[in-house]
């Protein structure tokens, strides 16, 4: 079943609940960013009390000598910020400019899960931006080029038990409009037929932006996340040039299968290194995880795509 293409890191998983600065109960779904020469990983950590903050990892390897900063860079609880009362989770991270970052993560309240942005200059402070999507909404990312002179996101509202990923635009990166689907779920016994959302940020390549996204299936009423594909076009991020049927990378590692919610796994964020995208993921909701595969070899198996969504053509 293993994808031919990526590969699992032989030290996996790379950190896990035992290796968080605090008791946590998990650390999962990082989003990530290179920084002086260094990965930095903007890491969900689940506390005991069930409440999720964001906080950051560093390591020159990528891979081990993690050191955690001596605080949180996002924080659930504050009075000011109502709509994180439960949780800072799931951070993307897209690079707007040579020492600038906007942060994207999902906002986790009473009132449901919302998008949320914040920016920051060097991942020791971050200044918020609130909430710019209301609930049920999560699983956003921006594009570091503009389109048409207006900034570009991907998201996934839920409408009734449809969970499709839809896009926005915006001038100032607060109020966004123009939505549209840019991949439906494929329904019925497809891998992705029961919902989907975007990964990693989009990888900007010659051929267009490659985009990482989760699917779900539903097996013996429990749900199973694999990893898709699908390939932007570069000038018009909003068309959908292929997407491949297949799925690429899917639960198939003990850590994988056995954790908090078993058989998932989920990226936030990925590394382009030289010519090999290094893909950070949390698995069964428990432990994060490295896994690499060469960018040519995503790009054919996104090109040899046999099914294109008649909306965002």
């Amino acid at each position: 079943m293993s994808s031919p293409m990526f590969h699992r890191h032989p030290a996996n998983p790379i950190l896990t609940a035992c290796d968080a600065p605090a008791p946590a109960t998990a650390v999962l779904n990082p989003g990530v960013a290179y920084v002086d020469g260094e990965i930095v990983l903007l890491v969900r950590v689940e506390d005991r009390r069930g409440l999720s903050y964001l906080q950051v990892a560093r390591s020159a390897t990528g891979v081990d000598n993690w050191r955690w900063d001596d605080v949180p860079l996002l924080v659930p609880g504050l009075p000011e910020w109502p709509y994180e009362e439960w949780g800072c989770e799931d951070a993307r991270i897209t690079q707007m400019a040579e020492h600038e970052w906007i942060i994207t993560y999902t906002a986790y309240s009473r009132y449901g899960p919302a998008v949320a942005l914040a920016t920051t200059t060097d991942f020791r402070t971050a200044r918020r931006m609130g909430i710019v999507l209301s609930p049920n909404n999560k699983d956003c990312i921006i594009f570091p080029d503009q389109f048409e002179e207006k900034w570009l996101m991907l998201h996934r509202p839920v409408a009734g038990d449809q969970e499709h990923i839809w896009y926005a635009s915006s001038d100032d990166l607060l109020h966004w409009s123009h939505p549209g689907v840019l991949l439906p779920e494929r329904g019925g016994p497809w891998w992705d037929g029961l919902k989907l959302g975007a990964g990693a940020p989009p990888i900007r390549t010659e051929e267009g932006w490659l985009l990482i996204y989760h699917g779900v299936k539903e097996i013996a009423n429990r749900p199973l996340y694999r990893l898709g594909l699908a390939l932007l076009d570069r000038t018009n991020h909003r068309k959908v040039i292929a997407r491949a049927s297949e799925w690429i990378f899917s639960p198939e590692a003990p850590y994988e299968r056995q954790g908090d919610a078993p058989n998932i796994v989920y990226t936030c964020g990925a590394h382009l290194c030289g010519d090999e995208v290094w893909m950070y993921y949390g698995a069964a909701d428990y432990c994060i995880c490295l896994a690499t595969a060469k960018l040519a070899e995503l790009l054919e198996a996104v090109r040899r795509s046999d099914y294109l969504p008649e909306i965002g053509r």
